[in-house]
């Protein structure tokens, strides 16, 4: 009961932000009491907290299940796919609440799955390298905090909603274009490549990294 709890939560919480976000709201999908909800939770914050380390799982499962036969600039690209298709619907008030009403909770969380998903970039953009895919004298940890800064803006806030296109295309006018600025010619042309194989969200795919990794998440929510 306690995982089908949390997995509501997150659920809930990510439609409804944090504030907003009822133990009612909690208990109506599952047809439960609140006492079954303090059961296992002493409260909104500690719920919360688990909530957090569950979203972060499965950020980092669908990383660790994308395919490791593609190059390193397919799948850099695949990455953030996933990222954008995944979060970029979800209510802004989520990610905004935290900010505000939790900011000591999401440093705690940041600092605890930072360091696992840095070394994961920092081992792809160098083999990137080794592949001549990406440009000699890339500093691995600063190309992703530019690669993280457009994907919170685009993903976790209201700054793109004006333009009124599609999350594919801000995709790809975006962390696409950054992409490309990476990349020596031979990354250049498999990212163009691969990206003419790649259908916009919603639409079933041919790349074998989303489907395990899109398959993996479908595994763990049904679970």
């Amino acid at each position: 009961m306690k995982d089908e709890i949390l997995q509501t939560a997150l659920n809930q919480f990510l439609k409804y932000g944090i504030r907003e976000m009822s133990i009612q709201n909690l208990i109506a999908p599952l047809g439960i009491s609140t006492k079954t909800v303090y059961k296992y939770f002493k409260n909104k914050e500690e719920l919360l907290e688990e909530v957090l380390k569950l979203n972060y799982a499965h950020q980092y499962e669908l990383l660790e299940n994308l395919s490791e036969g593609q190059n390193a600039v397919t799948l850099l690209f695949d990455i953030w796919y996933l990222a954008i298709e995944k979060d970029y619907n979800i209510s802004n008030l989520f990610y905004k609440d935290l900010h505000y009403y939790y900011p000591e909770l999401e440093k705690k969380m940041e600092d605890a799955i930072g360091s696992k998903f840095g070394l994961q970039f920092n081992y792809l953009v160098t083999k990137g390298i080794k592949e001549g895919i990406f440009r000699e004298g890339i500093v691995p940890d600063v190309a992703m905090e530019g690669i993280y800064v457009l994907y919170e803006s685009v993903a976790r806030t209201e700054r793109y909603k004006k333009f009124n296109v599609s999350a594919y295309e801000l995709l790809l006018n975006s962390i696409t274009i950054y992409i490309k600025g990476l990349c020596t010619p031979k990354g250049l042309s498999n990212l163009e490549m691969h990206i003419a194989t790649v259908k916009p969200f919603g639409v079933s795919n041919q790349h074998s990294g989303t489907d395990l990794a899109l398959s993996a998440l479908e595994t763990r929510l049904n679970r």
